[in-house]
């Protein structure tokens, strides 16, 4: 093989790593329809970064339905996989902040993350409309909010993706995952950066959000469940509150006390 043909392969490999990084879990057959390749080639790509500890196969199922037969393999980056991604500037990061926590206290690495927070949710969102826009999609849609958001977290170096899962159940929802965390070091220490970014992704959304998993907690992913059924909806508006019934908490039932009888009293 030539250096034209080493660079090729290469870039392929790193391509194979990077869609498992922003789709994991995923197959060897996914991989194939999205980049373009043979299955044989997937296959030696993924042979090739699990020989070198960068992916492992995925344990668990993957979402949406699944035929009869054995499951195939899915895959998933390894912590090995995720460090390739970071920058050399979060151990500086992470000591900046323990030293603002002891000279200022927890509430100030609070605000701290708020404002960051509160800076990408600004990027994130001018983002989204204009992907809303050049696309014609209706901004009340929230499978197509999903994905252009999933689109911006990824230029924003969060490998996102977003897909349908429970369809056809009461449980019916978006999973959104990013495959790579760009604050992973400063949140494995100071999770009030997961929960400053949850709530952003439900003020994008315009809907409540829950967090099922996070890289800074230890796992392959991010994943955040997004509802579309009935449990999908957004805050009350003032007219529904207005309408709705007042919630009355019942008040406790009183029992009279057993009295038991005395020997004397006994016939």
């Amino acid at each position: 093989m030539n250096l034209a043909d080493l660079h090729t392969e290469s870039r392929t490999r790193d391509r194979v790593r990077l869609a498992v990084g922003e789709q994991g879990p995923v197959t060897a057959s996914a991989l194939a329809t999205q980049l373009g390749l043979t299955a044989a080639a997937v296959r030696r790509h993924l042979d090739a970064l699990e020989e070198a500890g960068l992916i492992a196969e995925h344990e668990g199922p993957l979402g949406g339905r699944r035929g009869r037969g054995r499951p195939a393999r899915s895959y998933v980056l390894t912590d090995l996989g995720q460090e390739q991604f970071r920058t050399a500037y979060g151990d500086v990061a992470t000591a900046a902040l323990h030293y603002l926590a002891d000279t200022a206290g927890e509430q100030a690495v609070d605000a701290f993350a708020e404002r960051q927070m509160a800076d990408l949710e600004e990027r994130l969102r001018e983002q989204l409309e204009l992907q809303l826009a050049e696309a014609g999609a209706d901004p009340g849609d929230l499978d197509a909010r999903a994905a252009a958001l999933a689109k911006a977290l990824s230029e924003e170096g969060y490998a996102a993706s977003a897909r349908p899962v429970g369809q056809g159940t009461g449980l019916a929802g978006i999973q959104l995952c990013q495959g790579h965390c760009p604050v992973q070091s400063v949140a494995t220490e100071f999770r009030t950066f997961c929960d400053a970014e949850t709530d952003v992704l439900s003020r994008l959304l315009g809907v409540h959000v829950q967090r099922l998993a996070t890289l800074a907690g230890g796992e392959h992913v991010c994943t955040t469940f997004v509802p579309t059924g009935a449990l999908g909806t957004g805050p009350p508006s003032d007219e529904q509150r207005a309408k709705a019934r007042p919630y009355v908490i019942p008040r406790p039932t009183t029992h009279t006390p057993l009295t038991i009888p005395h020997d004397s009293e006994r016939t």
